[in-house]
Order: structure tokens, then sequence, then C-alpha cells
């Protein structure tokens, strides 16, 4: 049997973060996160874009254009949706993370959904660094994984 599996090796990859400015106090957390993990594994920083937009509705249009350019690896989206009163966090969810599949399907570009989806602020501070990691870091992880099984296919 053949395997193909993809090494964690940022090495020349291009990548961009797009991350919402809402709820900043986790996202800027995601976003030193994903960094991080994008130049531990050998990727180099002139070669990470950040765009930053105002909310999670915003995401897929700027990860769209992202994607299309012809210019990146990968595109890692980035923030942080928590759930109110009211059925609204569910709406967000569920809209971004089917256009992002869409997105990467359509354009043959990986898109990681690093978007946390909290019920409350302190599942939100758990995924933003603490107890259960940094979303962040783990969607740069799943994008260098997954850029490079696509070139090994």
């Amino acid at each position: 049997m053949k395997e193909i599996v993809g090494k964690m090796d940022a090495t020349g990859m291009r990548m961009a973060i797009v991350v919402s400015r809402f709820n900043s106090f986790f996202t800027e957390q995601l976003v030193k996160g994903a960094a991080d993990c994008f130049v531990r594994h050998g990727g180099d920083d002139k070669d990470l874009t950040l765009v930053r937009v105002p909310g999670a509705n915003e995401l897929p249009a700027a990860a769209q254009r992202l994607a299309a350019s012809g210019k990146l690896d990968a595109v890692v989206v980035l923030g942080a949706v928590i759930q109110g009163a009211t059925p609204h966090a569910d709406l967000i969810n569920g809209t971004v993370a089917r256009a992002l599949s869409n997105i990467a399907l359509n354009t043959g570009v990986p898109v990681l959904n690093g978007v946390v989806c909290a019920q409350n602020l302190e599942q939100a501070i758990e995924r933003a660094g603490t107890k259960h990691g940094n979303k962040g870091w783990d969607a740069v992880m799943a994008a260098i994984e997954t850029v490079n099984v696509l070139k090994a296919l």
C-alpha cells in the first residue's frame, strides 16, 4: 500500500492569515500562535501575509480573494464567535464554515477554518492559548500538512 502523508515543513510556503478584529482579545492570541507555528516549522516571516477584516462575516470574502490570487499555498482564517442569548453565533459559524469549504474546493487552495466557536468566554479563553491550546497554531499546522499532502498528490 502506498501512503501519502504531509510533512510538517513550511519551508518555501506562502501563506495568508485572515483575522477578524471583532473579539480582538482572543483573535490577537490566535494570530500570535499562527505566526509562531509558521516560523517554527520553517516558514519565512516575509512569506506570511496578515489581513484584518471587521468581523467573522467578512472572513470568507477576503479568503476568497486571497485564494483566487494564485500567489498563496494556503489561507488560514481566524476569528472568535461567542454564543450569546440569540442563535446569531450559530448562523455566523455555519455560514462561514460552508463558505470557507467552498472556497477551498473551488480554488484548489487549502483554506483552513481557525474560527473559535465558543459557548462562553471561558471556552474562548481556553481555545486562544490556554488549556485547550491555540486554535491559530492548530490551523496553521493543518495548513502546512495539507499543502504538503496536496503537493505529494
